[in-house]
Parts: structure tokens; sequence; C-alpha cells
């Protein structure tokens, strides 16, 4: 556990605004400093280097086609050299806090500023600026017309305040925030995989369902199954039908034409159909959007294609508007069936069980091959139950799901907390950061990135096509 802390007890005023009360044996020194600009260039050899908000200084992977925003020149020899427990920063950044001392040696863009760090140890340096008390600072110090362009003023940088303990007290002070910083870790990562856990529980109660291996009615199996003729299906209940797609869909392609200006453009991502933003101007959108077909509330949307970018494979769309022609859009006039389907398919979908369908060198599933194939369906009394279970268990799980979240960004917020009030001087680790050992017991997974939840990044889940 993360032991309880206390003020200093003896304090004194700063006379820095935003700092207030230090600790009386701490000093209060300018950027100047503490850091010295240096350049050396010429050394194209070493490897290529980036500084980004959440890591800091990392190794730049030039075949990551992700990673690779910005263009790289062929000739390097006027990239920067930063070595090893050396500042950088991205000075157009700097604001969001791309900046960090370098656990590496290579080159950054001749754009980036390096520094030497002088008095001061670098671990301390590193953990201190890049908290919250100080990446503000940084926004005040750079000038710019549009916020992702604003340069940082060298000389307003000089001059931001710093605070600088005795030297063993960085040293206890670094020690106990890794420390806590290994424990938040563990914990936001045990709820991060209860998520996890909780959608896997979620599709395997709604696949059962769907599929009939369980009678919800009862919680027990049916009492008698049927051969659905499907390999990736298996049995089903025996007064269940197995009805071929084209008697309950008909295929619908409408092209919007001259009118596209007229409808929303709708995108199918793993959380179902969405607007898409095209003011926001994120994203990929079709130059051509009269290519683009017409959907209506209650259609349903199937991707018939089969490649990695791909999150889903159907939607019942909420809305009207118009999506790209590469979709296949199907009607049906039974407001139970058609979710009913729905549910069924996105089952599959979770599974990946639909990929003995996919066929030629553009793996897809042809619309014919899709209309002949038969899904069971169950009595339409069956059908509201089954639906009226599927709300409850989304219900509960959402429900779980928030909750939990809700527990991951209070420790998110905790940690920022913590760290900010350690490095100003707000509470007292020497006594705590003196008792720990040099080497965590948690250090197999010490500094691991906790990955964001999809939720956080829900644009990122759209298929372009």
């Amino acid at each position: 556990m993360i032991p309880k802390l206390r003020p200093y007890k003896r304090t004194k005023d700063s006379d820095v605004e935003w700092l207030g009360e230090t600790p009386e044996h701490w000093e209060v020194k300018k950027l100047r400093h503490t850091i010295r600009s240096v350049t050396e260039r010429s050394r194209p050899d070493l490897p290529l280097l980036s500084v980004v908000r959440k890591r800091g200084v990392i190794v730049r992977d030039v075949l990551d086609k992700d990673e690779n925003h910005n263009f790289v020149p062929d000739d390097l020899t006027n990239y920067k050299v930063v070595k090893r427990r050396q500042f950088a920063m991205n000075k157009m950044k700097a604001w969001q806090g791309s900046y960090g001392v370098s656990e590496f040696h290579g080159i950054v863009s001749p754009a980036y500023y390096v520094f030497d760090i002088e008095g001061v140890d670098s671990d301390y340096f590193h953990t201190a600026i890049r908290s919250m008390a100080y990446v503000p600072h940084f926004t005040r110090a750079s000038d710019g017309v549009r916020i992702g362009q604003w340069d940082l003023s060298i000389a307003r940088l000089r001059e931001i305040p710093f605070l600088v303990p005795p030297v063993s007290e960085q040293t206890a002070i670094v020690r106990f925030l890794c420390h806590a910083e290994r424990r938040i870790h563990r914990y936001i990562s045990a709820k991060q995989k209860m998520i996890v856990l909780l959608e896997e529980q979620k599709q395997a109660t709604i696949h059962q369902a769907v599929t009939g291996q369980i009678d919800i009615q009862t919680g027990q199996h049916y009492a008698t199954y049927k051969p659905s003729g499907l390999k990736w299906l298996g049995s089903v209940p025996r007064h269940w039908s197995l009805v071929p797609n084209r008697a309950m869909l008909r295929r619908r392609k409408i092209l919007v034409g001259e009118h596209h200006e007229d409808y929303k453009l709708l995108s199918l991502t793993k959380s179902g159909i969405i607007v898409r933003d095209i003011a926001s101007g994120r994203g990929k959108f079709s130059a051509d959007m009269g290519s683009c077909q017409a959907v209506r509330c209650g259609d349903l949307v199937f991707c018939l294609f089969d490649v990695p970018e791909t999150p889903r494979t159907v939607g019942l769309s909420q809305h009207s508007g118009m999506i790209t022609g590469a979709y296949t859009i199907f009607e049906c006039d039974d407001t139970v069936l058609r979710r009913f389907l729905s549910a069924f398919y996105v089952a599959m979908d979770d599974r990946k069980l639909l990929s003995p369908l996919y066929s030629g060198l553009r793996n897809t599933i042809p619309p014919s091959t899709f209309l002949g194939v038969k899904t069971p369906v169950p009595p339409q009394a069956e059908q509201v139950v089954i639906l009226d279970h599927i709300d409850d268990i989304e219900t509960q799980h959402n429900r779980a799901v928030v909750g939990t979240r809700r527990e991951v960004e209070l420790l998110h917020e905790y940690r920022t907390r913590l760290i900010a009030d350690v490095v100003t001087g707000k509470l007292d680790v020497r006594t705590a950061g003196a008792k720990l050992p040099e080497v965590d017991p948690l250090a197999d997974d010490d500094r691991a990135d906790v990955k964001e939840s999809a939720e956080e990044h829900a644009t990122e889940d759209e298929v372009v096509v």
C-alpha cells in the first residue's frame, strides 16, 4: 500500500504565487540555472528518436506507419544529437508535455531543443518537470496563433521557477514515486483486466442466448437439438427454424448522388452505427460523397469483407443518412426479427465465426452467398424474450464497466495529483522513501505503459472504406 503522507513541518514563502509555501530547506531556482542548451550534429548513424507527450523520449520506429507521421529526410546530418540523461524537448508541443530526460543515445529533429542538466539529479528533474505542476508554464511560455503550432520561447523557458530539494531528498522522492507508480499501475491493470473479462462474459452470455445453447427462461439447455447444417454454428434447438436470409432480408442500394449534402455521414463501428462529424476533420472521407448509399433508420448494414481494420461486421442503424458504397445494406420489415438478426450476427462477429463464408482474393462474402445462408430463428415470442434478456445483460454490463472505468479515472487523477504534490513540497516522503528497498519487488512490470481503453478513442474504431 502507499503510506499516508503528511506536509512538511517547516515551510517558507517561495515568493512564487503558484508554488505558495514550500519546504524551508528547498531552493527555488530558475530553469536557466538547471539546464544548459547544447547542440551537436552530424551523427546520422545514431538511432532516430522522438519526443512524445505520454512517454517522453522514445526510439522512433521508422517502419511503423502509425508512428511515422512526420517526414524523415534522407540526409540526417542536420539532426541534433541527444545523449543519455540529456533533456530533450519538442518546442512546438512543449505545452502538451512533449519533453523528457532521454534514456537513449540518438538524434532528434533539428527543431527540437536539447539541454544538459546541471545541479539536479536527472531522474528527479524528469519526474518533476513532467508533472502537472510544471506543464502549464510551458503553455504560457509558448507563442502562436493556433493550438498545435505554438513555438516555445527559449527566453521565457529559462525564467520558469523550479523547486530543488537537497540531493538526498531528490533520490528519496524518485524512489518513493517509482514505488507508488508501480502499485497504481498494478491497480489500474487489474481494473482494465476486469473490463475485458466483463466484455467476454457479456459476449459469451449473448452468444449462448442467440444460438440456443441455453434456454434463458430456465437457464438450462433446451430439451432437444438438431443439426444446423452449418459447420460454424453446430446444433440448434429443434423447434427453431433454419431460414435462408433471402426470405427475411432484401438488399437495397440507392446512391445519394448530387443530394449527398442533405445526408448525415454514417460509419459502422464497434459501438454500432454512428454519425460521423465531417466538420471536425477527424478521419478520412471519400472525395466522392455522391457514391455513398442511403441508409434508413432500421436498416441492417453489413461489412461483407474481412480486413484487419474492420471493427464490426453488422450494425442495426438507429439513424438515417448515408454510408460508403463498400457496405451492403439490407432491409427487414419485421422490427423484432431485424433486432434478433442484428444480435445474432454481432454474436457471430465477436467470435469471428463467419470466417468460413469469406472467399476469393479480396476475402469477401458475396451478397448472393450471404442471402443463401440459413440463420436459426426462434418463434417470435421467444425472440422477444431473448432480446429483453440481451437488453438486461447489456444494462448490467454497462453499469459495471462505467463504474470500473470511473475507478481507473480516479486512480489516474490520484497519480497525477500525488506526483505534483510531492515534487512541489506539499507532501513529505523522506521517511517513506527511506524505508523502501533499492529494487522494488514489483519491478518486473516497472514503467509498463497502461493502455487506454477503446472507449477513450471511440472514433478510432471506425472502418474507413
